[in-house]
């Protein structure tokens, strides 16, 4: 039976709107999702944006070069691109618990979450800043701005509906890690159907947990798309 065929026969059926943990738990683990997405991303972005602008300014052409410095902050996070988040999860553990004084819960997954994305938005930055012409970058030197204004006036302006884009994948790929995060007591709609849909075989809240996060993801993807064109005046 295809998803498509169990989620007509699930509708049809009426009996998962019965449910108790649907009825109880849906909601709340959807708000779960949501909150752990949006504080990763937040923290994601606020740390990701400005290592990728420093993987740009210290290359070879950059504003500041310096081989040194890029070799080794890009080999840290060609480093922590490198681990599964599953493992990554489990190995700073320790660390989530010093940072929120538990690893349970969405809050606890928000710091595996950050911690595992960071290094993958900050090459995402620096390959959207790679693509503003240099042409521009040479005019604004001509006019005497100044490596910052260059930074923000220039690179992160041009290259803003590029970064709105990937702030989008970000979130679609944390909404993914965030089931994982939930498996593994991490809250949200992961571990709603890791308790009721896997451990104790109800099938109804496993599609239904399947269908809130696709539906996330879609709302996500919407709303990044519709952002990304209004700030796009090319």
């Amino acid at each position: 039976m295809s998803v498509a065929t169990a989620l007509v026969a699930l509708a049809a059926d009426g009996q998962w709107l019965d449910n108790p943990a649907i009825k109880e738990a849906f909601w709340p683990s959807v708000w779960q999702t949501l909150a752990m997405t949006a504080w990763a991303t937040v923290i994601t972005v606020v740390i990701g944006t400005p290592l990728g602008l420093f993987l740009v300014s210290t290359a070879r052409g950059g504003l500041t070069p310096n081989r040194v410095a890029n070799q080794i902050l890009g080999f840290i996070v060609n480093v922590g691109r490198s681990i599964p988040f599953i493992i990554l999860l489990i190995a700073i553990l320790p660390f989530t618990r010093f940072v929120v004084g538990t690893t349970l819960g969405w809050k606890a997954a928000v710091v595996p979450l950050s911690v595992g994305a960071i290094p993958f938005f900050a090459r995402l930055v620096e390959t959207n800043v790679r693509g503003v012409s240099a042409g521009k970058i040479e005019a604004a030197h001509m006019m005497g701005a100044s490596r910052w204004e260059i930074m923000f006036g220039v690179q992160v302006r041009e290259a803003l509906p590029a970064l709105i884009d990937s702030v989008t994948v970000l979130a679609v790929t944390l909404i993914g890690y965030s089931a994982i995060a939930g498996v593994l007591g991490g809250g949200g709609l992961g571990q709603l159907a890791m308790n009721y849909g896997y451990n104790r075989f109800q099938g109804d809240v496993m599609l239904v947990s399947v269908v809130g996060i696709v539906i996330i993801v879609q709302i996500v993807q919407v709303v990044g798309d519709m952002l990304s064109r209004l700030v796009d005046h090319r």
